[in-house]
């Protein structure tokens, strides 16, 4: 499971807390933890938004569409 995090100083999303060891993966095309997250939420991994509500798979599906 994995929730978005926004950075406060320009309230843009920048990052993603992947609940399991509590980690901040920054959105670096070059670090593997961020291609795992995107590759495990198309697979079907639950995604929450900022405010803790779970994405639907369409959702969170189009979120992952407007990452590099």
């Amino acid at each position: 499971m994995y929730k978005l995090q926004i950075d406060t100083l320009n309230n843009q999303v920048s990052s993603v807390q992947r609940f399991v060891d509590n980690a901040s993966i920054p959105f670096d095309p070059d670090n593997t933890d961020y291609a795992n997250f995107k590759k495990k939420v198309l697979a079907g991994a639950e995604l929450q938004d900022a405010d803790g509500n779970t994405m639907t798979t369409e959702e969170a599906n189009a979120f992952i569409g407007t990452l590099s």
